[in-house]
């Protein structure tokens, strides 16, 4: 039996699983689409035998909902944690300086000549990413090889910067949360970026020193065979996205997967590929359940996240 459209009221300040449930209601376009994002990314957080996870680029990490991505990681609710260089750079940098808001349009030629950076409608001053990067992976790297250390995966790294932030300067970072909860962070473009760029330059004084980005994907493996089911909340596409889905075909496929992006799917890319797509792949199930959710991450996932943690808890 068809349901009968109803009007969108929220003159009574809905909490937000209430606002979800009524975008139901209401029937608007993309809004359906997260209703089932929240219906299913709740089932996945609340099923304690699913292995979860989170994969996304680093741009979202300048902004606060970086915030959001440390709540999902420091709460125990992921498993594994796929993502891109910059993840590591903007986290370092914002444990140690802060990020400035600013507008689509500043002149850029000018922001460059004042020596900032502009992400999007954010400034960020150069003091506060590269020397900051610099000095952080600088110190860690010889303190490694005066050890005695020769080599270095991403997981070891991010727990090892996570080691270093504690008190105020942990507060929101991913390393932290990640170090704490033991999560592992897998970086397959581990050279894409600042951290890279540092790990290169210290190989050029020392050239012993190795990358073991080979125990990083056995980490991954292990987490992919030894799951009785899994799911994966991707936001955003590249190589995040497809490291995801590329491990999880092996053992047949996602078991659910919610996904969400501002990328077109007729232009055949990855990032656009909706979630359909991947059966045909073998990395996700036919009979998985899955969702792809069309919005801005800084958007959706406040409404996504907020409502699916209010209806499990």
């Amino acid at each position: 039996m068809p349901r009968k459209v109803e009007d969108f009221e929220v003159g009574d300040a809905p909490s937000l699983d209430t606002l979800v449930r009524r975008m139901e209601a209401a029937g608007g376009f993309s809004s359906q689409q997260l209703v089932r994002g929240v219906d299913l990314l709740a089932a996945m957080l609340a099923d304690e035998e699913l292995t979860l996870f989170l994969s996304f680029p680093a741009d979202i990490v300048a902004t606060g909902t970086r915030g959001l991505l440390r709540e999902l990681i420091a709460g125990g609710y992921v498993d594994g944690v796929i993502t891109t260089c910059g993840t590591l750079d903007h986290d370092l940098a914002r444990a140690e300086r802060p990020y400035l808001h600013g507008e689509w349009d500043l002149d850029d030629a000018e922001l460059r000549r004042r020596g900032s950076y502009r992400l999007g409608n954010l400034v960020i001053p150069e003091t506060s990413y590269g020397p900051v990067v610099e000095r952080r992976l600088t110190r860690l790297l010889r303190r490694r090889w005066k050890a005695g250390r020769r080599s270095l995966s991403a997981r070891e790294l991010v727990w090892e910067l996570g080691a270093e932030m504690e008190g105020a300067r942990g507060r929101g970072s991913l390393c932290r949360a990640a170090f704490e909860r033991k999560v592992p962070f897998i970086v397959p473009g581990l050279l894409d970026g600042a951290v890279g760029s540092q790990l290169w330059m210290f190989w050029q004084q020392q050239k012993g020193f190795q990358l073991d980005l080979f125990s990083d994907e056995q980490a991954l493996s292990d987490l992919v065979f030894e799951a009785k089911r899994s799911g994966a909340l991707m936001l955003g596409g590249g190589i995040s996205k497809h490291h995801t889905i590329w491990w999880n075909q092996f053992r047949g496929g996602l078991d659910a997967a919610v996904y969400v992006t501002t990328a077109v799917e007729w232009d055949g890319s990855l990032s656009g590929a909706r979630t359909r797509e991947a059966i045909s792949w073998g990395k996700l199930k036919p009979r998985a359940r899955h969702v792809t959710v069309e919005g801005d991450v800084t958007v959706v996932l406040p409404l996504l996240l907020g409502a699916a943690l209010e209806r499990i808890r």
